[in-house]
């Protein structure tokens, strides 16, 4: 079974991941869209506001961990071990490509893109999951 060419598939068809943070021994987890260019491989973005809980939670401690959100069956891709970063590249340079994954967020774009941070989630390593017995790890 090709597991990189199933991460590829998972990671453009899934529109939510589960982010999970842990600062102080205390962990979070929320849901967030994403974006992923299987040309860039191993980096994930996503939005968010700039005062958010979780920016500070960034900054703390910027080793995350994350799962797709199934929508068909069990299939997902689970990453640990992630590291965070602020991205150089602002919500608008990726407008349309979340907006072709995403077609509502082209409009919380226009209308509080001023207001959204855009986030990059860098990885080496996942486990991609089809169903209960068709599982594996990738590297990229």
């Amino acid at each position: 079974m090709d597991f990189l060419r199933e991460f590829n598939r998972i990671m453009v068809e899934q529109g939510e991941i589960a982010l999970a943070t842990c600062v102080d021994n205390i962990p979070n987890v929320r849901i967030v869209n994403f974006y992923y260019d299987t040309k860039k491989k191993g980096v994930v973005y996503f939005s968010t506001f700039g005062d958010n809980l979780k920016v500070g939670e960034f900054s703390k401690n910027n080793t995350v961990a994350f799962t797709t959100v199934p929508t068909k069956g069990n299939e997902h891709v689970r990453v640990t071990e992630a590291i965070i970063q602020k991205s150089n590249l602002t919500i608008y340079d990726l407008k349309d490509e979340f907006g072709k994954k995403i077609p509502d967020y082209k409009m919380t774009i226009e209308q509080v893109g001023s207001q959204l941070a855009l986030y990059e989630i860098h990885f080496r390593e996942a486990m991609v999951t089809l169903d209960f017995t068709h599982y594996g790890n990738i590297t990229l």
